[in-house]
């Protein structure tokens, strides 16, 4: 059987993790990529049978990208979607904050979207999907994550700027700005900040967040999944809010 096939970044844990598991058991081949490589193995155990591939590494590294297109090439030699779910969160104070440590996070997140799409490219048809997993803070600003929403904020301009770029390919490019999702990035300093009177206090009680609960990261891989598929054929340039409704209220 001629499995589609689809590129996942970030595919260690969380919302990566999930998504790999959502497209492998809708019967699509696999690339997993993450920097965590001990990790992949055990998300690779974790699939249905199929044509995976494994694909460790930061894709903010052209050594890294190098040696994935080299690998896709050999092994498939075609994309139908990529995902890209990596992300980096570092809490800390612009006012602070050194040079390298406001470098990184760009760094990663928004060059590493630039080049795992160029990557990608190179083995996409018509037809073929690219999604980012930006954020809320891509439009809203939160304390001491400054580098964070910037790259959020860049990545959703990207998507906007490469959908115009492709849509003589009918190339589909999108985003998706997820909330509150119940994942590994939710703990800071030891603490699931999901789980704290903090958050109960402000987004449960008070209904800021009006579904009153997390998302999960199965929630945001059944949007990725959507807009990879035929009923998303006329949607692009647009960054897809997953929030439980906390962006509609004051």
């Amino acid at each position: 059987m001629n499995h589609k096939k689809v590129l996942i970044t970030g595919a260690a844990s969380g919302i990566g993790r999930a998504t790999a598991i959502r497209f492998a058991n809708e019967g699509y081949d696999v690339c997993l990529n993450d920097i965590q490589s001990n990790k992949l193995q055990i998300v690779l155990s974790e699939l249905e049978p199929g044509d995976h591939l494994l694909f460790p590494g930061s894709f903010a590294d052209e050594k890294v990208i190098a040696a994935g297109e080299k690998l896709i090439s050999e092994k498939w030699n075609r994309l139908d979607a990529l995902i890209n779910c990596a992300g980096l969160f570092n809490k800390s104070d612009p006012l602070t904050m050194d040079l390298l440590q406001w470098r990184q996070v760009l760094d990663i997140m928004l060059n590493g979207c630039f080049l795992i799409t160029k990557l990608a490219l190179q083995f996409m048809n018509s037809g073929a999907r690219i999604v980012h997993i930006s954020s809320i803070q891509g439009e809203r600003a939160e304390k001491h994550s400054s580098s964070y929403g910037i790259a959020k904020a860049g990545i959703n301009q990207y998507c906007r700027s490469m959908a115009l770029e492709l849509a003589d390919r009918n190339i589909l490019v999108n985003a998706i700005a997820p909330g509150f999702i119940n994942t590994g990035m939710s703990v800071i300093d030891g603490e699931n900040e999901l789980e704290t009177k903090w958050f109960k206090d402000k987004y449960i009680d008070s209904q800021q967040l009006p579904l009153r609960r997390p998302g999960t990261a199965e929630e945001i891989a059944g949007v990725a999944f959507f807009l990879s598929g035929k009923d998303a054929s006329y949607i692009t340039g647009q960054i897809i809010t997953v929030d439980g409704g906390l962006t509609i209220t004051f």
